[in-house]
């Protein structure tokens, strides 16, 4: 009897274990399974949000971009009150408002706005829609530079902030910089397309028109690219706790102000041939209308595998080379450009130019796409230290100074085409009125490629000038042994 019931006992136990064992299977396949849904589910997001990166580089800088066939009709066709010239400011008005705004943005919403980055997006595309809307009634130049250099930029200053701090969030410090370049590569694809799209419409239909139609491609694209870019989850209910504060350490760091100062160089001078391009090619090269459109779209075509080549090099661990060196390339490549390639150009001298446009583009095309390698270097040195520290804020910050490099080049630019005092020679650009403009392009591209002094310190060399300066004083200090033959000796 009691045989039996031991035997019933271990059965029984046998049989628990067993459901036990089975149970436990069951829930790791069903852990696996979440996780591998999960992880699919991410890869998916990740995908869309930069698709939808991509898709939103459209309505924020095509305008800005392509802004140089707006100002050939302009001057062509001035129908309204005030200087005319006064147009040339427009174009890198709209890039400054938009990157001069980007640091109190990015601030606003990397923490506490940051559920609301949707909404804020959408509100930017109304803001954009309206005032590219009414410039197409403006009179005077004072409207156009109201509606199409601040307020169409600060909505589309709104719609670019607050996703691509998503996108910085979905990508990780691996590969952040590449995905930079990815989207990068399509807003140069814009800049190459929408010149061409843009002059053809004006040519149909008139300016006014243009603007409307502008208008609704900026509306449609803008709200099919902002529901592909959620916010990550880790910011969605961080409003629901006390929100930390934005750490300001990195600003302690020497390597954000010799950046900075870098870009505002760079900046200056990049803007400048993206609005005059066009119209030099015509009045100076004597090209065709079709071929000044022709030249701007080279501008911005190198740069659609520029950046992306740069994202790469920057996050490259086969050849890896530092972020004061990748940043530096650019720069130092598009005052090489300038100097010999614009400046040197000559009436019909269209080779020339084609050549100065797809370098100046592909150079300063992917300047932008070096900063992942700015951002992570930054980060590196944060952990050093071992302070906290927020990409995106940076990201924001850069950004901003690049505006003001924005700025200061359009003011600058205006200035310096009406004074055109260099009349050396006629034959080359140097010679015309855009000759103070070419020289001060590459003056500021060349000061921009100045981060690779960063690494230059001074101490290094000292060891070396006072090894040089001892033997020097040694040498002198060893007594002349002359011979009978020397005269000297039989003085």
């Amino acid at each position: 009897m009691r045989e039996t019931e031991q035997i019933a006992l271990q059965e029984s136990q046998a049989t628990t274990n067993g459901n036990q064992d089975g149970s436990d299977v069951e829930q790791t396949v069903f852990d696996a399974e979440q996780a591998g849904s999960r992880q699919i589910e991410s890869q998916r997001t990740k995908l869309f949000v930069l698709i939808g990166s991509g898709i939103l580089q459209l309505p924020i800088w095509g305008f800005a971009m392509s802004y140089g066939v707006f100002q050939e009709y302009y001057f062509d066709n001035w129908t309204m009150e005030g200087d005319r010239n006064i147009t040339g400011v427009i174009g890198t008005t709209a890039n400054g408002v938009m990157y001069l705004s980007m640091p109190l943005l990015f601030a606003l919403f990397t923490r506490r706005w940051a559920h609301r980055r949707q909404l804020a997006a959408l509100c930017g595309t109304v803001i954009a829609c309206v005032s590219f809307f009414l410039s197409s009634y403006s009179t005077t130049v004072w409207h156009l530079l109201a509606t199409q250099g601040i307020t169409s930029a600060l909505g589309c200053t709104l719609m670019y902030s607050p996703t691509t701090l998503s996108l910085g969030e979905w990508y990780t410090t691996s590969n952040r910089a590449l995905a930079y370049g990815i989207v990068l590569s399509c807003k140069n694809v814009v800049g190459t397309s929408c010149p061409f799209i843009l002059r053809a419409l004006i040519d149909a239909y008139g300016y006014q028109t243009t603007l409307k139609a502008w208008t609704a491609i900026v509306g449609g694209t803008s709200i099919l690219a902002i529901f592909m870019i959620p916010t990550h989850p880790s910011k969605v209910s961080i409003h629901e706790t006390r929100a930390r504060k934005i750490p300001w350490n990195f600003l302690r760091y020497r390597s954000i102000y010799f950046y900075s100062i870098a870009i505002i160089f760079q900046s200056s001078g990049y803007g400048i041939p993206q609005t005059y391009l066009s119209t030099y090619a015509k009045g100076v090269v004597l090209l065709s209308q079709t071929s000044g459109t022709l030249m701007l779209a080279l501008f911005n075509a190198p740069g659609i595998i520029a950046s992306s080549f740069f994202g790469w090099l920057s996050d490259n661990k086969r050849l890896p080379l530092s972020a004061q060196s990748v940043s530096a390339i650019p720069p130092v490549c598009c005052a090489v450009a300038t100097f010999l390639f614009w400046g040197l150009t000559t009436q019909g001298n269209i080779g020339l130019l084609i050549v100065f446009s797809m370098t100046f583009g592909f150079f300063s095309g992917g300047y932008s796409a070096t900063w992942g390698g700015m951002l992570k270097q930054m980060e590196r040195e944060s952990a050093e230290r071992n302070e906290a520290v927020d990409p995106g804020m940076i990201y924001g910050l850069l950004n901003g100074v690049r505006g003001i490099g924005y700025a200061s080049g359009g003011i600058a630019g205006v200035k310096l085409l009406n004074a055109g005092t260099l009349l050396a020679s006629q034959r080359f650009g140097y010679g015309t009125s855009y000759g103070p403009l070419i020289v001060f392009t590459g003056l500021s591209s060349l000061l921009g490629g100045w981060v690779v002094l960063w690494r230059w310190n001074p101490k290094r060399f000292l060891p070396l000038i006072s090894r040089a300066y001892s033997r020097c004083t040694n040498a002198a200090a060893v007594p002349i042994s002359l011979g009978r033959n020397d005269p000297v000796y039989n003085a």
